[in-house]
């Protein structure tokens, strides 16, 4: 196992910004203290070598103005609040809006665009590196203020731990992840559409035509949504995308899905197998939900080594609490205060197949 850390890149108020690479078992993860990002993953293949699998940008300056949260750790709430607002014990508050009319991943200036504190360490056969930020009283409109710390390692057993903390000194919705892009063959290898997907979940947030929910919870059964068995990113998209399904399909997936079981626990929550190199990804969670995006979003984006990032280019399982929680007083509570601190944790586990 070993941990080493350089030079990353300068803001423009000159503190310096550093990359950590972490090895353990067979895998490499990068990590940058802006935004606390996951910048690159090595991972084996059956085709041999060990290709990132994580999409990125070959620089520095290419996360200074990463537009679609490319790896980086979100907060202080991931994903949507509709309205960009809510209404918190009787005292309305006026977030952001960065997404149209709601809030998207925090506001303007969130987590992911600020510079992390960082402290790396070696424990339990793994290597980590823990990311602490202060958020203060109002920050992106928020109430209260919140420590918050992300603890990235990995594991001798080929898996990418992700640990969520933050404790607020009077209550305040909080909603942590991460935005890592994945494309099991390699980032820059093709779409994602051939990916075989299983997700352990029975039930699904309807959204509106912004794609904030609607408040209802939808079973996944005999629809597009249903990926209780694992099937292809493009099994139910349009004929255009490959698509066979029976059914009615979207151009992509933006959806948040429940997850099976007791929230809390750490369970299983997705498997990702790419069918020629036979990487598969298991991922588990304590969150109560994934937001399972295939990149629907994506145009032109410069990536590694010339790279350019389109449509269903890769796709993201990030772990969370309900989007529009604050506003949805029938989801799991997202509040947290004094009293109630918060603690996440995700798991990234692989093999070959």
């Amino acid at each position: 196992m070993k941990i080493t850390k350089k030079a990353f890149g300068l803001l423009s108020n000159g503190e310096k910004v550093f990359l950590y690479t972490l090895k353990a078992g067979d895998l490499t993860l990068s990590l940058s203290t802006f935004g606390a990002t996951w910048t690159s993953l090595l991972v084996p293949s059956h085709k041999g070598g060990k290709p990132d699998v994580l999409l990125g940008f070959s620089g520095f300056d290419g996360y200074l103005h990463n537009g679609s949260y490319l790896g980086v750790t979100v907060g202080r709430f991931a994903n949507r609040i509709g309205g960009g607002c809510f209404t918190l014990n009787g005292e309305a508050y006026q977030l952001d809006k960065n997404d149209g009319q709601n809030t998207l991943h925090g506001g303007r200036r969130a987590f992911d665009k600020m510079l992390w504190k960082s402290e790396p360490y070696e424990k339990s056969g793994g290597v980590y590196v823990r990311f602490e930020l202060n958020s203060p009283d109002g920050d992106g409109g928020f109430p209260g203020r919140v420590k918050a710390a992300v603890t990235y390692g990995l594991t001798k057993a080929n898996e990418v731990v992700a640990i969520y903390e933050a404790k607020a000194n009077a209550p305040t919705p909080i909603n942590l992840t991460n935005h890592a892009y994945f494309n099991l063959a390699g980032e820059g290898n093709g779409n994602i559409l051939s990916h075989k997907v299983q997700l352990e979940s029975s039930s699904y947030l309807e959204v509106d035509e912004t794609l904030v929910p609607t408040g209802r919870l939808l079973p996944v059964h005999d629809s597009p949504f249903d990926f209780r068995h694992r099937k292809s990113i493009k099994h139910h998209l349009k004929q255009e995308y490959g698509g066979s399904g029976e059914h009615w399909a979207p151009e992509g997936y933006d959806h948040c899905f429940t997850v099976d079981g007791d929230p809390g626990k750490l369970r299983p929550c997705a498997e990702v197998l790419e069918p020629d190199s036979k990487l598969l990804m298991k991922v588990f969670t304590t969150q109560p939900a994934v937001q399972f995006y295939t990149g629907n979003m994506l145009t032109d984006i410069q990536g590694k080594a010339g790279t350019l990032y389109t449509k269903h280019s890769g796709f993201c399982l990030e772990t969370q609490h309900f989007p529009d929680s604050p506003n949805k007083a029938d989801f799991p509570s997202c509040v947290f205060g004094p009293n109630r601190s918060y603690k996440e944790k995700s798991v990234f586990a692989f093999e070959l197949e």
